[in-house]
């Protein structure tokens, strides 16, 4: 069995950049709806921490998360990753 050498595990969070910006993206659809996160958390029935952790780009949502946040947002799931994505290069790619 070959053992792996110098193979650095990524963090849970594998690109945060991406994180950011798709939850600014989420961010802006909803406020386009004129719906606060508040309103938008009831709908879904979570946290509004949760929201707020989301559209900052610290919580790495699940699916189902995306797309209940699509259903209340009537819009089509594509939509939330509907957006110009530029992969931040950094020191470690």
């Amino acid at each position: 069995m070959k053992i792996l050498q110098n193979h650095k595990r990524k963090p849970y969070l594998k690109d945060e950049y991406f994180l950011r910006q798709l939850g600014q993206h989420i961010k802006t659809l909803r406020k386009r709806k004129n719906i606060t996160q508040e309103v938008l958390a009831n709908t879904i029935n979570v946290d509004i921490s949760q929201i707020s952790r989301l559209e900052r780009g610290i919580l790495n949502a699940s699916v189902s998360l995306v797309k209940d946040i699509s259903v209340a947002l009537d819009i089509e799931l594509k939509t939330i990753f509907d957006f110009e994505y530029h992969k931040q290069l950094s020191d470690n790619d």
